[in-house]
């Protein structure tokens, strides 16, 4: 079974719960980046993860986007990377860049 196998299975299992859900998919990358293209993080409602879209240097901010998503149903596309005026903020401290779609599960 694989990494993404297993989120996709979390995901669904806290959806037949009754839980909300929110899934987070890396679908774009530039230059370096920590998780490939297809890394995916699922999030419940009660704030319980699984999987990565970053190694860690942004999962606390898709997890953020991520509830709203649950809340309001609407998808974002989420882009990350290091900036001159982010580099201490959230961001890729490897000097690339992510796009993270992020969509309430139903």
């Amino acid at each position: 079974m694989t990494a993404a196998s297993n989120v996709l299975e979390q995901a669904a299992r806290w959806r037949d719960e009754g839980r909300g859900v929110a899934l987070a998919t890396v679908v774009a990358t530039w230059g370096s980046s920590p998780r490939p293209t297809g890394s995916q993080l699922a999030v419940d409602e009660k704030g319980n993860m699984l999987g990565s879209v970053s190694g860690g240097c942004i999962e606390g901010a898709v997890v953020h986007e991520a509830r709203e998503v649950m809340d309001t149903g609407e998808p974002k596309l989420l882009e990350y990377g290091v900036t001159d005026e982010t580099a201490w903020e959230v961001g890729l401290a490897c000097g690339g860049t992510v796009r993270v779609f992020v969509e309430r599960l139903e």
